[in-house]
């Protein structure tokens, strides 16, 4: 039996196609395509291999889709615990095998309130489709994780030895999220090899 949040992924696109939205009025197209992914953790197969679960929801480049699709699906305090929301460039998978993400590592941010975590999300992806990173090329996507207790946001990027780079993006960020608190980044090589505790860089 599918979970709310695959039935509502999948049902969305009756309600609302992407390729029908918008089409009698003028679209506010972005810079680049993004693509929603949904990975509904809470009931894992017995020996699935990670990322087994993971499905691709819709891509958009216009500021119209982004909305449709925000409004209806993608709002992380709506879907049970274990759930993870991924926006990404497209032609990426939230994945640290694919090459764009290999070398690369993230910043987390975590929350105890359902409430921050729409909020922290919804400003991250505002700011990612708004190309408000001066280090936009070295940003993958952003990933919501829901938990029973404490949710996390976490921005992926491509290169985690460019400290500069990612102190940069780090900075930028605890500004559009509005954290006062210090932020960590990690490495996913590290993460890799079990050692995910691991913080290369703070800010």
């Amino acid at each position: 039996m599918a979970s709310e949040g695959e039935v509502m992924v999948e049902s969305a696109g009756a309600a609302a196609p992407v390729a029908e939205m918008g089409e009698t009025k003028p679209k506010h197209r972005l810079e680049r395509k993004w693509t929603f992914w949904f990975d509904n953790q809470s009931k894992p197969k017995q020996g699935a291999a990670w990322g087994s679960s993971l499905r691709k929801g819709y891509t958009f480049d216009t500021v119209e889709e982004f909305w449709c699709l925000y409004d209806q699906i993608f709002r992380p305090s709506k879907f049970p615990a274990n759930a993870e929301f991924h926006l990404f460039k497209t032609g990426i998978e939230p994945k640290w095998e694919d090459p764009e993400c290999a070398n690369g590592g993230k910043w987390t941010v975590t929350s105890s309130r359902k409430t921050n975590l729409d909020a922290m999300w919804l400003e991250t992806l505002m700011a990612l489709i708004g190309e408000q990173f001066e280090e936009s090329d070295e940003i993958c996507g952003v990933v919501a994780s829901v938990r029973q207790r404490q949710d996390k946001v976490a921005l992926w990027t491509r290169t985690a030895s460019n400290e500069a780079v990612q102190m940069g993006i780090g900075r930028k960020w605890k500004e559009i999220i509005d954290v006062t608190d210090k932020i960590s980044y990690n490495f996913h090589d590290d993460s890799r090899r079990e050692k995910s505790n691991r913080v290369r860089y703070n800010v």
